[in-house]
């Protein structure tokens, strides 16, 4: 069985340049929503390699001064494929300076972008955007989406046929995720929040680093529980969290 586990994230990612995995310009996926499940010492390791002008495909921009906000901060980003990032001051910056591009995907249909590209999908139609400035410079197309009820009300606009957006699959160079727990072959599995973005950018690049909280023996993962099979994963690391809270909310006894 090929060795997967590393040392550090810095182990993990320090031959990625001399193999071509890795350079300036790399197009890579970065796991989590928010700052839940994101693989937060993979991202500092990355940052150590000193890789500049990436495309970041990740569903949040992290915060000002952790997750892909510290990559941010480096000016090692250069454009951002994303839905939220309304927590990063840094971005706003960025953005509004004309330093940073950002292509903003509805979040649904960023993660069937990421599920698609896994699967080889090139590219399919979606209604979310149709009508908006999402569309533009776009194909689109009507149709009758399908629908149960479609026969019995035919004046349903829900079942009427409708403009629809053609979105491309996403594909990247690398991708980091972060998972709870994986055995020695790279089987994964998520913990709650964290199967959100994570499972699909695993199967959706070239290569994948996994950063992970637990490592157990091969065969001690039921495999009703793999969330994403080994042979989708490169490399994985054991960490230690730190679960920073994005916005923190309490209310007096």
């Amino acid at each position: 069985m090929i060795e997967k586990q590393h040392a550090t994230a810095a182990d993990a990612l320090a031959d990625l340049r001399d193999t071509g995995i890795l350079y300036d310009g790399a197009t890579i996926m970065v796991g989590g929503f928010g700052l839940c499940g994101i693989p937060e010492q993979l991202i500092l390791a990355l940052r150590d390699t000193g890789v500049t002008s990436l495309t970041c495909i990740s569903n949040n921009a992290g915060v000002d001064d952790w997750g892909l906000g510290l990559l941010l901060e480096s000016r090692q980003i250069k454009k951002m494929i994303s839905s939220y990032v309304g927590e990063n001051d840094t971005f706003e910056k960025q953005f509004i300076g004309g330093e940073l591009e950002v292509e903003f995907n509805p979040q649904g249909t960023l993660a069937e972008r990421i599920r698609a590209g896994g699967a080889g999908i090139p590219a399919f139609y979606t209604p979310a955007g149709a009508g908006t400035q999402i569309a533009e410079g776009k194909e689109t197309r009507k149709f009758r989406p399908p629908s149960s009820k479609a026969k019995l009300f035919e004046s349903d606009p829900f079942t009427a046929e409708r403009e629809f957006v053609m979105e491309t699959g996403l594909y990247a160079d690398l991708a980091l995720v972060k998972a709870q727990t994986a055995d020695a072959f790279g089987n994964l599995v998520y913990h709650v929040t964290a199967r959100n973005f994570n499972p699909m950018m695993a199967t959706a690049a070239a290569f994948t680093v996994a950063e992970v909280d637990e490592l157990v023996g091969v065969g001690e993962l039921e495999p009703d529980r793999i969330h994403t099979p080994g042979n989708f994963v490169d490399r994985i690391v054991q960490t230690v969290s730190e679960r920073r809270i994005e916005q923190r909310t309490t209310t007096e006894a």
